[in-house]
């Protein structure tokens, strides 16, 4: 198994960036428009003729993790985690950041990398300015979008 891990720190309290991640108005405002759901049931995040990801809540801990399952979306994402955990830091809160459980370290894995860090910039300037990136905004990085 293999996993996609980043690190950024955000100058905001865990508060802010724990609603950012748990809410559908927060989600909707740095990963993609096109999503529905509830915070902690299935999450639905469509972007646009690429597909999309279903996302069940496995944990929730006030201001300090959250935990998802993918369970509907490409194959090599089905049964993987998502995983967000945050710290405080003086001003800033540290996401620890782990996308889990690839199978194998195919070119698709190497594409969400980049994306998932092309999205945690957007949370980032999300919740320091109010405007994030989210699809169909965001950074393209290839015909994969």
């Amino acid at each position: 198994m293999v996993d996609i891990l980043h690190r950024v720190g955000i100058a905001a309290p865990p508060e802010k960036v724990y609603e950012a991640l748990t809410t559908v108005e927060g989600l909707a405002g740095w990963w993609t428009t096109d999503m529905s759901g509830s915070g902690d049931g299935v999450l639905r995040f469509r972007f646009g003729d690429v597909g999309g990801f279903d996302m069940k809540v496995l944990d929730l801990q006030p201001n300090t993790r959250v935990l998802w399952e993918v369970v509907a979306g490409p194959a090599e994402w089905i049964g993987t985690t998502v995983a967000f955990d945050l710290s405080r830091d003086g001003e800033w809160t540290i996401v620890l950041f782990a996308h889990e459980g690839w199978r194998e370290p195919v070119e698709f894995m190497n594409h969400c990398s980049t994306k998932w860090a092309v999205f945690l910039m957007s949370l980032k300037s999300m919740v320091e300015t109010g405007a994030g990136a989210p699809h169909p905004h965001d950074v393209r990085i290839g015909d994969w979008h």
